[in-house]
């Protein structure tokens, strides 16, 4: 059997690269931390770490063996915090959601469950997925709202992560112009169309988007204004501080003095889903999942 206490050694030991800056941290000597290696690496029956005057490297043993170590400690921290729960007087369930998300979905949802649950509380946490979904792993939050861009999964199959990925819907993106713009008038527009405009930016993975784009596509993004907040950017549109790219769900309510022009296809999109722990998702984040799920098929027709 694995010690869990050797496993969280070999972390320190991957994280500060050497025997000496890893006992520092854990406040031991360094002796101390090389006898504890040593005894997994004999209990193991291979090396984790390589050794050598300039610091030590983890083997490929070693690197499977610190993702483990990194789940583990997802799971003990979930369960220490499901524990923790258990003398609550109430049950709770605690949702992490990104804003523009949870304004589109949640108030329905969250009045369907809160007829359907008096008993349990409700804790809604205001967070972007590279904040949620660490706290589903780890047991901080039952169920996470997220998204993520074109490309891969945020939880893909089969991986350490610890969640589960439910798919919800697609959020298209589109162009947010000046009413007098020049292209207002269009019925969808290329992004390296508007090449040399000043760009407005709503949230900070559009900005990461749009500068791919812009690599790709040859020209220098110029950003006229950052904001985190949709409603915001379009705000500036309408002052005339330049264009931006905005989802469909942060198009409502409609604001004045400017004009929404889709993205011709392929449009990018941002793409919803809900994330649950693997291991016991519990009753509650389950039933708010399923109301999650049946609020986008309902809003399909």
């Amino acid at each position: 059997m694995i010690d869990v206490r050797r496993l969280t050694m070999l972390q320190a030991v991957a994280e500060h690269g050497s025997f000496n800056r890893a006992a520092t941290a854990l406040l031991l000597t360094p002796s101390a931390v090389s006898q504890q290696i040593a005894a997994l690496e004999r209990g193991l029956g291979t090396t984790v770490v390589e050794r050598s005057t300039r610091g030590v490297r983890l083997t490929e043993a070693g690197r499977l063996l610190v993702d483990a170590a990194g789940a583990i400690d997802a799971e003990l921290r979930n369960a220490r915090e499901q524990i923790g729960r258990l003398g609550a007087d109430r049950p709770r369930l605690t949702l992490a959601t990104f804003t523009s998300g949870g304004r589109h979905l949640l108030p329905a949802v969250l009045a369907r469950f809160a007829a359907d649950h008096p008993e349990a509380e409700l804790r809604i946490l205001e967070r972007e997925p590279e904040d949620s979904l660490p706290m589903v792993r780890e047991g901080a939050a039952d169920l996470a709202l997220a998204y993520h861009f074109d490309g891969p999964l945020p939880v893909l199959p089969g991986d350490r992560s610890g969640l589960d990925w439910t798919p919800l819907m697609d959020d298209p993106l589109s162009v947010v112009l000046p009413a007098g713009h020049p292209l207002a008038g269009r019925e969808a527009l290329d992004l390296a169309e508007l090449a040399g405009e000043r760009w407005v930016l709503g949230c900070l993975k559009t900005e990461a988007f749009l500068h791919r784009y812009a690599e790709l596509a040859g020209f220098e993004l110029r950003v006229a204004g950052s904001t985190t907040d949709y409603f915001f950017a379009r705000s500036l549109v309408a002052a005339g501080v330049g264009v931006s790219l905005v989802p469909y769900v942060a198009l409502e309510p409609a604001q004045p003095g400017t004009r929404v022009v889709p993205v011709q296809p392929p449009r990018p999109a941002r793409h919803f889903g809900v994330a649950l722990p693997r291991r016991r998702p519990g009753r509650y984040a389950e039933a708010l999942a399923a109301l999650l799920r049946a609020e986008v098929a309902a809003s399909r027709g």
